[in-house]
């Protein structure tokens, strides 16, 4: 698309932004659909399951070394050391021969996985199933995997369990990953702080809130896919990205997270809520989570001269102007010509033209866009600087998000989610969550289309293709024929992720999950 504005957004702060640029940029394409997607068939044809399989000999060998390991035997956690040194010299070769040379498993660990051999279990299963990374949750839900002990944020650990204070789950499933060739990213929430936050007395200013004065929790929500594998959005409470309380504790988390030193950090719900129904689309201010104080400030900030302030302040409060208020402010600056604010573009010098009658159109639709801007905004600057924090560790970080969560929906409406991903970082690896579903690989390949369509020269898109190998999963192909379908973009991608782990091992993620630590 080459009208699109590669350069609009600055990742340092708000205020850099070259408003003028993306507003207008805004108005034409920063939330758009045009594309063309190319529909096909896929063929009846479906690849071996998976790639770069174990051997079922390998399997039970290493099973059987890691059991012994377990009841002392010495000489075999000599060989189960060993043997995890060659699998993953074996891994490492044949994905490099292999595409995509980089396949990831996002996983959910749990208190149970601190029992001996488990965390050891588990990364052995995901090297027999040919991964050669893992996406590990290290922050979601409203708590943090960090040991009690040593948890210096906000949140409480995922692991609360008397006697195990001191336990690292976050570093050792990290320890475990990497001695098995793995490259353990750490996947966070980020917009979404979850409940725990949400009830702590002194973060309330912190919270998200639209024009009715709610948040995020006394609104109904759209499910996601995390709730369709079993948990519960009733956890998900979302913030003022332009919040100073809430960006410190934020880039306390990630401080936390990053001693541990994960391969990469991963950064999910990089958005606002999605509502339901008339809900999931935003159609004026109101509908927008911009009325916490920090947000409101920063927008009555963007006013360039005190008439552009006054009509923003009166919008945002009222939901729309009038001619009235056209005409009192007016009246209370009257040495100042047009109302300014960023991105408003006014030829210098230019008088007042036209009776506040004949202004108010233009006006009202510019303060809406406006409006819609500054929330955007906040989303794009919460997240680099994010990456900011992790860049100096040398490690990639990259965004998950929905490629249809930048679309405009009829007139002068916009997807509530707000998440205009392709105004993220190009040197951020870019995880487009490729989940739709219509029984077959073509509406999720064309979410793939429409990602490659739009991203910078040199962007690195890593698909995210949810399902299990082998079997359709809630009318989603199998993994193996949305892989086949994948692959006629492989010129451009050579990496991919699978959600999840729970949807491929049901039966294990349950009985980890609901098991007691001891």
């Amino acid at each position: 698309m080459s009208n699109r504005l590669k350069k609009s957004f600055k990742p340092k702060t708000a205020m850099t932004l070259d408003w003028q640029h993306f507003y207008r940029g805004l108005l034409a394409t920063v939330l758009t659909a045009i594309v063309s997607p190319t529909f096909w068939s896929q063929p009846a044809h479906s690849q071996v399951q998976g790639s770069c399989l174990a051997s079922p000999a390998d399997i039970a060998e290493k099973e059987q070394l890691r059991q012994a390991t377990l009841e002392g035997d010495q000489a075999a956690r000599d060989r189960y050391q060993a043997f995890l040194v060659k699998e993953a010299e074996r891994l490492q070769e044949c994905r490099k021969q292999t595409w995509p040379q980089n396949q990831a498993l996002w996983l959910r660990l749990y208190p149970c996985d601190l029992q001996p051999g488990a965390l050891d279990a588990l990364m052995d299963r995901i090297v027999n199933k040919g991964y050669n990374k893992v996406y590990l949750e290290a922050f979601y839900d409203g708590q943090a995997l960090l040991p009690q002990a040593e948890n210096n944020t906000v949140w409480p650990s995922v692991v609360r369990v008397p006697g195990y204070e001191n336990a690292d789950l976050l570093a050792e499933g990290i320890k475990k990953g990497q001695e098995r060739g793995l490259k353990v990213y750490a996947w966070m929430f980020t917009i979404n702080f979850g409940y725990s936050y949400s009830q702590l007395p002194d973060r309330q200013g912190a919270l998200a809130r639209n024009g009715q004065g709610q948040t995020t929790l006394t609104v109904m929500q759209d499910p996601s896919l995390h709730e369709q594998v079993g948990q519960s959005h009733a956890n998900h409470a979302f913030i003022d990205p332009y919040s100073p309380q809430a960006r410190q504790d934020y880039a306390g988390v990630i401080r936390e997270i990053l001693k541990r030193k994960p391969d990469g950090m991963l950064f999910d719900y990089v958005r606002y809520l999605r509502g339901v129904g008339p809900a999931s689309v935003v159609t004026k201010p109101s509908d927008l989570w911009i009325y916490s104080e920090a947000s409101q400030q920063t927008l009555v900030q963007r006013g360039l001269n005190q008439k552009g302030q006054e009509l923003i302040r009166r919008y945002v409060t009222q939901g729309s102007i009038t001619a009235n208020d056209i005409a009192a402010v007016d009246a209370l600056y009257p040495n100042e010509a047009e109302p300014m604010w960023q991105g408003r573009n006014v030829p210098p010098g230019a008088k007042t033209m036209g009776t506040p009658g004949e202004r108010l159109p233009l006006l009202q639709w510019q303060l809406w866009y406006l409006s819609v801007a500054h929330a955007v905004q906040g989303i794009i600057d919460f997240v680099h600087l994010a990456v900011d924090q992790v860049r100096p560790q040398g490690i990639p970080s990259g965004a998950v998000f929905f490629p249809g969560g930048n679309r405009p929906v009829g007139q002068g409406g916009f997807d509530s989610r707000l998440q205009a991903w392709d105004r993220f970082l190009p040197e951020m690896e870019w995880h487009p969550m490729s989940y739709a579903n219509c029984q077959k690989p073509d509406c999720i390949m064309e979410e793939v289309e429409r990602v490659l369509s739009m991203a910078p020269e040199g962007t690195e898109v890593i698909p995210a293709l949810a399902g299990d190998w082998g079997v359709a999963v809630t009318n989603r192909p199998p993994l193996e024929d949305q892989m086949y379908a994948l692959r006629r973009y492989s010129s451009r991608i050579n990496s991919v992720s699978h959600f999840a782990y729970s949807w491929q091992e049901p039966d294990s993620d349950r009985d980890r999950k609901f098991c007691q630590l001891n």
